[in-house]
């Protein structure tokens, strides 16, 4: 019971307090990507969080008992003691059912989020195709259309779209810029970080954590791709093209140039900032890393205590 009550607090504490903290970070923008995995571990550990409260509820009537503990003897007699809470059965039916319904709801959640998409996608690319015309030299889809837009679509057949006003508005360097940026969300898989998020928020939308997941993740994997096309093109070139497709914007399909802070970006581009240094890299590794694992060391703690203090009796 002590257990699932600290879980059932880290999961609100997170859920609430952890957008605040994760928002007064300076950092996630001079790391970008590292920024973006620590919000989808504190995020998905909050339901991990969740899902584990219930079955530490329920371990004691459930997953060790019966034809279990026979099978591993006294040690899990003593396991079962160390988790045993004074609910009884009643405690351990309504882990059950909470680790249930947090595990069934964000599976169909995800199921679908992930459909949903990928029909859009699929049905994106392909109106593209039917009215574009592939560019072999630029390696996209272009499509006879004023407004300058650039874009990439994710999927079986990553593509990349781009507008006739977009060649005719941007010049050579530029253009290139632009490209680059969008190869960079398909090569790092950036779509499959935006559906994390966006499952998360979908599961417990209630939770501050789960809305500024999805929304700072959509703003860090912009500025990645920059970051990504900056190292290979002229960031001056790609800040440029952002101001040209910023002043032509209307709402652009996800993942556009310059669908996200066009102004923060072309700063950073013109003003790049000091990277962050290998020792506080590794140390924000180890923090996403630590809130990843963290609901699942609280639920491991009463056995791992015991097996450390020596209480487990021999068979």
């Amino acid at each position: 019971m002590t257990v699932a009550a600290i879980l059932l607090a880290y999961a609100a504490g997170a859920g609430t307090l952890g957008a605040r903290m994760l928002a007064r970070a300076p950092w996630p923008v001079r790391a970008p990507l590292l920024g973006v995995i620590t919000y989808l571990a504190a995020a998905w550990s909050v339901l991990a969080a969740l899902g584990l409260a219930g079955l530490t509820l329920a371990v004691h009537a459930t997953a060790l008992g019966g034809a279990l503990s026979t099978v591993i003897g006294a040690c899990v007699l003593r396991l079962r003691a160390t988790y045993a809470t004074p609910g009884g059965a009643t405690a351990a039916a309504a882990g059950l059912v909470l680790s249930a319904a947090v595990v069934a709801w964000t599976a169909l959640t995800a199921a679908r989020h992930l459909r949903a998409t990928r029909r859009q996608t699929r049905r994106h690319a392909r109106n593209a195709r039917l009215v574009g015309r592939p560019d072999l030299a630029l390696g996209a889809v272009l499509v006879e259309h004023p407004q300058p837009t650039a874009y990439c679509v994710a999927g079986r057949q990553p593509t990349v779209i781009l507008t006739t006003g977009a060649l005719l508005a941007l010049d050579a360097g530029q253009l290139d810029a632009v490209l680059a940026h969008e190869r960079a969300h398909l090569t790092w898989r950036h779509h499959r970080l935006l559906a994390m998020a966006r499952i998360s928020r979908r599961a417990l939308p209630f939770l501050p954590l789960m809305r500024d997941t999805e929304a700072q993740v959509e703003r860090l994997v912009e500025l990645h791709a920059d970051d990504t096309a900056a190292r290979a093109r002229d960031p001056r070139s790609l800040a440029t093209a952002l101001v040209v497709l910023a002043a032509s914007a209307s709402p652009a399909p996800a993942l556009a140039a310059a669908a996200t802070d066009a102004v923060q970006r072309i700063n950073r581009l013109l003003r790049p900032a000091r990277p962050l240094g290998t020792f506080r890299r590794q140390l924000l590794r180890a923090l996403a890393a630590g809130l990843a694992l963290l609901p699942m060391a609280l639920a491991l703690a009463p056995a791992v205590l015991a097996l450390a203090l020596g209480r487990v009796p021999h068979a």
